[in-house]
């Protein structure tokens, strides 16, 4: 389908047209960028809410239950569930998706998988793109569940409004298990299987290190709720605390998009640049002898980029 064809689809909300839009942006297709120009214009409207903790936490139980409370609200909804990549077809391994079957026949939900491909931060190399589709689609909450992250895989913050940390008690130290860089970028901390021993000293711990956080006064101040996802506890205290998040003045807005441009900017140009090197003839024979006389050590890395820079601009 031309590029065209599916930017129009997906301003009108076709679900075809924005799952091959999505595949077109996964896959670096020439019609990605053309797709992206065409709908810019109508995103940055939806609320993008970003789910992370360990694997096994419960994202995507979570994420069904608030799923499920929006559209009893009447509200649209999509899922962007970051999966591990497989190894054999370098597509999502769909755990995430299957699990979201309650919603399969519901036409105001949309459930995506997308493959980290080795991309880090716990997100997928086209999820900025992915979202100003959705966004530009129409829908009210876009949901981003990221991959299970580590300490430094903290991307979520600059590509949502509102990042949820999840995670669950009876890990040991639950502070430890969550890591710094986590602890910084919550707004909301969620202690679920509440009904595990151990799930009020989980809330204790996670309160306590987020009052050694340095936030200024008047700023949000992130709460530490419980739930049981699995059967439904605390999903609508946690959608409260969020739409309190969302009504509340936060002083960092600004700075928050502008840190996601820089990023969204950045991302785009290494990819352009690396296109280019990989999509030019000349660029490929360079790249090919810069390879070798590195190999050799005739010349540092430095050096050969700087040259081929110079030839590419």
């Amino acid at each position: 389908m031309p590029s065209q064809k599916l930017s129009e689809g997906v301003l009108a909300g076709d679900p075809r047209a924005i799952a091959r839009a999505i595949s077109a942006l996964e896959n670096g297709s020439r019609d990605g960028p053309k797709i992206i120009r065409d709908v810019f214009a109508r995103s940055g409207r939806a609320w993008v809410i970003g789910v992370t903790g360990a694997p096994g936490v419960g994202k995507s139980t979570l994420v069904d239950g608030l799923v499920s409370v929006w559209r009893n609200a009447g509200h649209t909804v999509a899922v962007l569930a970051v999966d591990p990549t497989s190894p054999f077809s370098g597509g999502a391994i769909l755990g995430d998706r299957i699990r979201m079957q309650s919603h399969a026949a519901d036409h105001g939900v949309f459930v995506r998988s997308m493959a980290t491909r080795g991309h880090l931060g716990g997100l997928a190399y086209a999820t900025g793109d992915a979202v100003d589709v959705l966004d530009a689609a129409g829908m009210d909450v876009v949901v981003i569940e990221t991959v299970g992250v580590g300490q430094d895989e903290v991307d979520i913050a600059l590509t949502a409004h509102v990042s949820i940390i999840v995670t669950v008690p009876g890990t040991g130290d639950d502070v430890q298990a969550l890591k710094a860089g986590i602890m910084e970028i919550g707004d909301i901390f969620v202690v679920n299987k509440a009904d595990r021993d151990g799930a009020n000293r989980a809330v204790g711990e996670i309160e306590a290190a987020l009052a050694l956080r340095h936030d200024d006064p008047g700023e949000w101040h992130p709460p530490v709720l419980k739930t049981k996802a699995a059967m439904g506890g605390g999903i609508d205290e946690l959608v409260a605390r969020l739409e309190a998040f969302r009504d509340h003045h936060h002083p960092t807005w600004e700075a928050r998009r502008r840190e996601w441009a820089t990023m969204r900017l950045r991302e785009t140009l290494m990819r352009r640049v690396t296109e280019r090197v990989q999509n030019q003839p000349k660029m490929q024979a360079a790249m090919t002898d810069a390879v070798d006389r590195v190999a050799r050590h005739e010349v540092d890395p430095y050096t050969v980029v700087d040259q081929m820079l110079e030839q590419l601009l």
